[in-house]
Parts: structure tokens; sequence; C-alpha cells
């Protein structure tokens, strides 16, 4: 026990690298099996079907990676859907489709793309709940025989995105693995209660190391829970920091304990279901606010998910999300189904802001290896925006406050470094003159997207921006205050 405290008092006590301080801005890719039907019910988000449906929510989620589980509850959409497209095949029978159009895949193009897009770093998922793994491990998987890739998606991603001068790092699902656990999963439940005990903490535990050993992330990224004590995943980060001095872990590494084991119990777990969807239904129009998992004793950052913190954060955070409601890809989602542009950079300047950054997903074809055109041309706008107004996202720490609003009713958000502030308003800048209210400071100010001086002076208890031109980005307008 005492090494087990030393260990976490000694992981506790490392800084957090600058490199992700300072990149802000990530790329996360869901891809595999799942993504050749691309089909999850279109139901809003995953917390409205919670709210909607929860005794059967988790397969009803709008995520297209949660597929295999879907259709193993009878009557779900994904059940019907697969019925009438695949008759009574089995799942495993998408393994040999999208290793056929792996023959279509550029990971080069892939990686300067995210590049163009002005992300600094990238997380590929290497291992879903499915449990298809993207490389060809050599760890065995003892209920699924040859359930890897015979190509290295992972290595080749990893060498292509290095290679564009970002950083790489890996997903797991750690906590869930279908191929150990096959019950179908309905509940929050029966999620929570079905990490698989037995042979898969080993197996998962060899895995992760190899992942590491094999690719040295910059980001180890786990999801949901972890099926060992923690003695065992203190030492795993400890290896993982001695092999990567600067890589990050993040937040979603729940370890084995007591809790877990009583939801094992049916009785236990319909009580503690009753309590959640109950709660759930107290939230009421709140409950599409998305996951914010719980704090753990040790982690790099935090996860929001399809969330974000409101006011700054003291423990860095990263906020994480589809463009859709889906990670995955969904073959039915069209234009409208995604989040703007506009509403994609502004909740990214709010979470740069707050001391967040953004992971935002893409969910690439099957069949093509092909990015979605939808999702290509918000990477596009992230790309545009950044290349005019990255001097006050990367490298930026939070100002006093985060948040502002001019005299006609924009948002205003603050970031700084070292001699100077930059003020972000949200939205265009119609007019010459704007007024920041109850803002007090002083200095030379320009605007980030043309170069152009800003006037800067204040108007009572507010603060009056003159420009040389109006400007009409619907993004916002960055200023660089020199203090």
């Amino acid at each position: 026990m005492a090494s087990t405290a030393r260990t976490l008092a000694e992981l506790n006590a490392r800084a957090l690298p600058d490199w992700y301080q300072d990149a802000k801005f990530g790329i996360f890719i869901h891809w595999g099996a799942f993504a050749i039907p691309g089909f999850a019910p279109r139901l809003g988000s995953i917390g409205e079907a919670f709210a909607r449906d929860y005794d059967r929510a988790v397969a009803m989620v709008p995520y297209t990676e949660w597929y295999w589980n879907a259709i193993k509850v009878p009557g779900t959409p994904s059940a019907e859907f697969h019925r009438a497209h695949y008759g009574d095949a089995p799942y495993e029978d998408f393994k040999q489709p999208f290793e056929a159009g792996l023959e279509h895949w550029d990971p080069a193009a892939w990686a300067e793309a995210f590049r163009d897009a002005g992300a600094r770093y990238v997380v590929l998922v290497t291992k879903h709940h499915d449990g298809l793994c993207l490389w060809p491990s050599q760890i065995a998987n003892p209920h699924q025989v040859g359930w890897t890739t015979g190509r290295d998606i992972v290595g080749e991603l990893a060498a292509a995105v290095r290679a564009a001068g970002l950083r790489f790092g890996v997903y797991y699902s750690g906590g869930i693995d279908w191929t150990f656990n096959r019950r179908p999963l309905r509940t929050l439940g029966d999620f929570i209660a079905s990490t698989p005990g037995g042979d898969y903490p080993a197996y998962a535990m060899a895995q992760v190391r190899e992942l590491i050993d094999r690719y040295e992330p910059s980001v180890l990224w786990n999801d949901i829970s972890w099926p060992t004590r923690p003695g065992p995943l203190y030492r795993l980060f400890a290896d993982y920091y001695r092999a990567v001095p600067d890589g990050v872990v993040n937040d979603r590494w729940v370890a084995a304990g007591l809790q877990r084991d009583l939801l094992k119990i049916p009785l236990v777990r319909r009580y503690v279901d009753r309590k959640i969807k109950a709660a759930i239904a107290r939230q009421g129009p709140d409950v599409s606010q998305g996951i914010i998992p719980p704090e753990i004793p040790h982690s790099d950052f935090r996860t929001p998910e399809y969330a974000a913190f409101a006011e700054i954060q003291e423990k860095k955070w990263e906020a994480t999300r589809g463009m859709s409601h889906s990670f995955g890809f969904n073959r039915n989602d069209d234009e409208s189904d995604y989040a703007s542009a506009d509403t994609l950079l502004h909740d990214f300047i709010d979470a740069v802001s707050r001391n967040g950054n953004l992971l935002l997903n893409i969910g690439p074809r099957a069949t093509d290896a092909g990015i979605p055109d939808e999702q290509l041309r918000r990477l596009k706008r992230f790309g545009a925006w950044l290349r005019a107004n990255g001097d006050a996202i990367y490298g930026t720490r939070p100002w006093t406050q985060s948040d502002g609003e001019t005299e006609c009713g924009l948002a205003v958000r603050f970031t700084a470094a070292p001699g100077r502030v930059s003020l972000i308003v949200k939205g265009p800048v119609a007019d010459t003159r704007l007024v920041i209210k109850n803002l007090a400071l002083s200095g030379k100010g320009v605007r980030l997207g043309d170069g152009s001086p800003v006037e800067i002076e204040a108007r009572g208890p507010d603060l009056q921006l003159t420009f040389a031109s109006s400007c009409v980005d619907t993004v916002g307008t960055a200023v660089s205050v020199a203090v």
C-alpha cells in the first residue's frame, strides 16, 4: 500500500508538459469495422437517448461505433437495419470489407488535412469496444481469433502524422471489450458493470504496454475505465512516463474496485439504474449537455464529452466531440446533422479561454477510406481561422478572466501569453468601433487577421476598440494587446 501511495504521489508531482498546454487543437479518429454498416439511430444527442429510452439507452445512442451491441437488442433501429441489410450475418463479417477498403487509404493525405486544419496532435482509436485492433498485435485475443488488422494502421498513421510535424497519440478502450463480454448492454448500470474480468485485465495491460513500446505515443487516451486495481495502473503510468517523458494521460482510467464489483450483482445494478433514471428525469432540458467523467487520483487532463466547463479550470481539460452526434461515420448524416463550423470554432475559443483544448473527431468512411466532405469543410474552416488568428490561441494560457461582453451583446473571450493579452470577439465586427463592457486594459493593439492597428482607450469603466476597418468574419475578430 505504501508503495502504491508513493507512486501516486510521484505521478501527481509531475508537471504537465508544455507542448500539450500549447497545442490547443487535436484531431480524434474513430475508424473501424463499425464504419461498414455506418448506422445508428438519429434520435439526438447521447444525453437525449438516455432521457428518452433509459431502459435500452446503450443500444439507442447515436454512436455508430456502438453498433455491435445495438444489434444484439431486439427491436432497436440498429437491429432492424442489420436484419434488413445483412440478414443474420455476424458483426465479425465487417472486418474483411473494412480491410479491403484500406487499399484506398492515404495516411499522408489525412495528415496533411489535419496539419492544414491547424491541429497540433492526432489521437487514433486503436481498439474500440468491438475489440478489433488496428495494428497487428502480438497479444493474441483468446476469445476472437485473428481480431487484428493485417495492415499496421496505427504505425502508418503515426509515421504520417509525425512527418507532418504533429504529435501522435493512441486511444484504447480499456473498460469495454465485447469479445470478452458479449452480454447485450441496455442501461448505464449494465455498461459500467460490463468491464470484463478473468483473462481480460492481463490482456488489456499487455496491449497498452505494446502500444507504448511500439509507437511511443505522446497521448495515452483510455476510455470508460480500467480493469486492474490501482497499483498495477500506477506502475503502468510510471513506465509510460519513463518511455515517453513528455507524454500525457487522460482521466478515464477508473480502476477496478468494490463499487464496480457490487454493480455486477443484478439487484444492486437495478437499484443504481433506478437512481440514475430518476436523476436524468430531474435534469429536464439540461440532459443533452453531454458527459463529464469523474475525477480520478491521477490524470494529466480531464475529458468532457459533448460538454464543456463554463469557467476557467485550474486543471487542464480537453473537450472531445464529433462534428455530428456520432464519432464513427454515419451513412445517414447530412449537412443538417452537423454543428456549423462557426459553432465548433466558438466552442473551441471558449475552451481555450478556460484552460481547455479541443479534440475534434472525424469519422472516415470504410469502403474508400475517405473523410466525408462535411467534415473536411469544417476542418478547412478551422485552418483558415487559425492561420489568421492563431497567435490568440497557440501557446496561450487563461487570463484573469475568460468571459466578457460588448456593448452590442457580442461575447468576448480572453487569452494571455507573455507580454500580451488577446481579446477574441465572437461574431462579426460590423463597425469600426467596439466597446467591451467593464474592462480595464491598456497597451498597443493589433488585429491579428490583417495586422492593422487597433486603438485602445478607456471609456469610463469600459474599453473602446477603434479599428482601421470593419470585419465581417462570422467566427470572430482577435486583437492582441501588448501589455
